[in-house]
């Protein structure tokens, strides 16, 4: 009987950047990935069950499971249900922003200025649809003090070399009436604790196929 492949469930906010990680290792052959609706990054109460069944399946079927979230605005109940299913391990931090920055250069940015506003490489590309439109700041403009009155900067910390997402977040910051200020962050706190976890199931199954 073939082992199962081992199992990435992610948040879809990250689809562009794991999918990079996977493919760069060729490790895109060996791992199956499942994708949340992205737009949980903004109702984060519901990341918890909409994970639920999907571990359950996999404890069943005995397969190997890895969580791309953070904390992600869970406050605990992410970690609350892993706790359940020994063995599935999550990304490391309390969000995507410290996950790509890594922890000290995270805590420098807060360090910096608390009142810091992040973007990714796809908050900036979808910025319209899930910050403006999905805060309602298309149909009432004026919540946008009161969104981030208490904000002084937006940080875009890049993924990838594109100039296109650069221009998007700098836009962004304006809308906003905000500083910016750009940190290339590259995608190795993404890609490590994936990579680590494909390659030690990777190297079970193959020893279990000899």
């Amino acid at each position: 009987m073939q082992p199962v492949r081992p199992l990435v469930v992610a948040c879809g906010a990250l689809a562009a950047d794991l999918r990079a990680v996977l493919q760069a290792d060729g490790l895109d052959r060996h791992v199956e990935v499942e994708y949340l609706p992205a737009n949980l990054h903004n109702r984060p109460e519901r990341i918890a069950p909409a994970l639920r069944p999907r571990l359950e399946a996999a404890a069943d079927a005995g397969q190997p499971v890895f969580v791309a979230y953070a904390d992600c605005g869970t406050g605990g109940a992410l970690d609350a249900l892993l706790a359940e299913f020994p063995g599935v391990e999550r990304l490391p931090g309390a969000h995507c922003y410290e996950v790509f920055a890594g922890g000290p250069q995270f805590m420098a940015l807060q360090d910096a200025e608390l009142g810091t506003f992040y973007l990714t490489d796809f908050l900036a590309r979808h910025f319209d649809a899930l910050v403006w439109t999905g805060l309602g700041l298309d149909r009432h403009p004026e919540l946008r003090d009161l969104y981030f009155g208490a904000y002084r900067r937006v940080v875009f910390l890049g993924q990838a070399a594109d100039a296109d997402l650069v221009a998007r977040a700098r836009a962004a910051a304006d809308r906003l009436g905000l500083t910016f200020e750009q940190c290339n962050t590259g995608r190795d706190g993404l890609g490590a604790p994936v990579r680590a976890f494909a390659y030690r199931n990777e190297a079970l199954h193959a020893a279990a196929r000899e």
